[in-house]
């Protein structure tokens, strides 16, 4: 049976564990097997995009330019997420001061929003309009987002870094099987739109495999931007054809929508796990502070007696999850229109939760409801996470929601645009595309970020870098990043084990633990169910975009095979 303990007892010695056995290696190269490096380290979902940042790592840049390159080439590599149209979350150290903040560009509700825009004449949610077109749409934050990264941190020229994508854009790049599965697999939402169907299918058939894609409508947004900055996004030719967009097709954004829109700099959320200090999103995530619950609800347990696929741990992490995603339907919202509970991670509070653990049996969600603190997301995200020599890090998670967002483009500047709209609560207690319930704390506002589930995270170890990891996967994002913090420290699992290690989620409601189909025995699945657990299995999710840095300040990378990504490190020429 599993037992609590004191967390003093346990000290990680996990790096040098880690380290046993791992490749050194010199050169610049794509790696699929471990390899440490001393320049910098880049891991995407897009082998093209990762390239790049080694790329601008090479030539001399920082972390901070290759994430900024990274993230507007993942804009033409990855159309499911990478994004001009969407939002997204940053958490970034410093390497000259140490100093840890994390960056919101996360989109907005326009000023025409209201509260019952996505209800129809009897009162019911109409899910069509918060998901497909351009009433979906939120004022985007990507262009801001990433300025205001290179703008702070940032020592190359800001045309330098966007051209880059441009260029891939123009020219085109070859499609590999994973884009090309998701062509096929959204058929029907990419040919609703004219526009749509003009840059994915203008003559009836998709890209497919080894056919070079090439974007020229979004090659000329980006040289716009690598020449005029986020001003030719908000305020130029490319604002006009956006707001055109939204005048055709009933959407509300305007001018002065975008005109209005600023990324917003925020401190980290910061707690410890065992000896761990975890560094990650305040709302308008609930990542972070979810991520937290769960971590710090497990935290008196030991599991040296079992394994990560083991049922009494999946059945206890399910439970911790049950009752931070209950807390998260109630208490989450935008902090600058709703009073959020910090004390969501006392002690005392968390003590009394935990009391409702039950190692022998499931709670039921029914019966498990948001908690009382004193007063004081699509699976097609994407996530990717940089460092370099310096000490510089960075964990940026971004989205456009729903795979291929709203499903529409902008005519004429290539780009398609979100449907975060659907993650507010279009209506108490109805569920969103990803199944989470939500409340009047994230009720729509005009002006007003939705909640997200996004998680990027920075890890040290006694104050020392450790870990820069986040994944896509909607609702699921927390349970993925929390489970990879707990497989690689508590577990023991390499950097590769870890980021292919099958998942199971449990988000309160629906009342289920979701299991990665044939990757559980049929043992484990029925000890579950004994505990009392509906088990539904679904096909293999998220995307685990990790990377290690050891004491030594040598760092490697791993990118989950889920969808095709890499890890690209890089060495000084001096290295053999």
């Amino acid at each position: 049976m599993l037992k609590r303990y004191s967390s003093t007892v346990r000290r990680l010695g996990v790096v040098g564990v880690m380290l046993v056995g791992l490749l050194f290696v010199g050169g610049c190269d794509l790696f699929k097997v471990t390899k440490l490096y001393e320049l910098g380290v880049v891991v995407s979902v897009s082998p093209i995009a990762s390239e790049v940042g080694q790329q601008v790592l090479s030539q001399g840049g920082n972390a901070f330019d290759a994430a900024v390159a990274v993230g507007f080439a993942l804009a033409v590599t990855y159309p499911q997420a990478g994004n001009l149209g969407g939002g997204g979350f940053a958490v970034v150290c410093d390497g000259n001061s140490d100093l840890v903040v994390t960056l919101d560009f996360r989109e907005m509700a326009p000023e025409g929003a209201t509260e019952g825009m996505y209800l129809d004449e009897n009162g019911k949610a109409d899910d069509s309009l918060s998901t497909r077109g351009a009433l979906a749409v939120g004022v985007p934050g990507t262009v801001a987002g990433l300025h205001a990264l290179w703008e702070n941190y940032g020592t190359m020229p800001w045309s330098d870094l966007v051209n880059i994508a441009g260029r891939l854009a123009d020219t085109g790049f070859v499609v590999d099987q994973f884009l090309a599965d998701a062509f096929d697999g959204h058929r029907s939402s990419l040919v609703e739109f004219e526009e749509t169907r003009a840059v994915f299918s203008p003559d009836g058939v998709f890209p497919g495999v080894g056919d070079r894609f090439a974007q020229p409508d979004l090659a000329r947004s980006l040289y716009q931007i690598a020449a005029e900055g986020p001003a030719a996004f908000y305020s130029g030719s490319i604002a006009d054809s956006l707001v055109a967009c939204m005048e055709k097709h009933g959407g509300l954004i305007s001018h002065t929508d975008l005109e209005s829109y600023r990324p917003a700099w925020r401190p980290p959320l910061k707690f410890t796990f065992d000896s761990l200090t975890i560094y990650s999103m305040l709302p308008p995530s609930s990542g972070g502070l979810m991520l937290g619950q769960i971590l710090k609800l497990l935290e008196p347990y030991d599991f040296s007696r079992y394994t990560p696929d083991a049922p009494e741990y999946i059945h206890l992490f399910c439970e911790a999850s049950r009752l931070a995603y209950a807390d998260r339907s109630k208490h989450l919202g935008d902090p600058a229109f709703y009073d959020v509970p910090m004390s969501l991670l006392d002690s005392a509070y968390l003590e009394g939760r935990r009391d409702l653990i039950s190692l022998k049996e499931a709670n039921s969600s029914v019966e498990i409801l948001p908690g009382n603190p004193l007063p004081y997301e699509s699976d097609q995200t994407t996530h990717y996470s940089i460092c370099d020599s310096a000490g510089n890090m960075v964990s940026i998670t971004t989205t456009l929601n729903a795979a291929f967002g709203s499903g529409l483009v902008v005519a004429g500047a290539g780009f398609l645009l979100n449907n975060e709209m659907d993650d507010f609560s279009i209506k108490p207690g109805h569920p969103n595309r990803y199944g989470l319930i939500g409340s009047e704390a994230n009720r729509i506002e005009p002006g007003k970020r939705m909640l997200s589930s996004m998680t990027p995270t920075l890890v040290f170890n006694n104050d020392r870098p450790f870990l820069i990891l986040g994944s896509p996967g909607g609702s699921k994002i927390i349970t993925i990043v929390a489970q990879a913090i707990i497989n690689f420290t508590r577990f023991g699992l390499s950097l590769e084990e870890t980021v292919e290690q099958p998942r199971f989620h449990h988000q309160w409601l629906p009342d289920k633990i979701y299991l990665e189909e044939q990757s559980f025995s049929q043992a484990t699945i029925q000890r579950l169910q004994a505990y009392g657990h509906q088990i539904k299995e679904r096909s293999r999710y998220g995307d685990l975009e990790m990377i290690l840095i050891a004491p030594t300040g040598l760092m490697s990378g791993a990118s989950d095979s889920r969808y095709g990504g890499a890890a690209v490190g890089c060495n000084s020429p001096t290295i053999n």
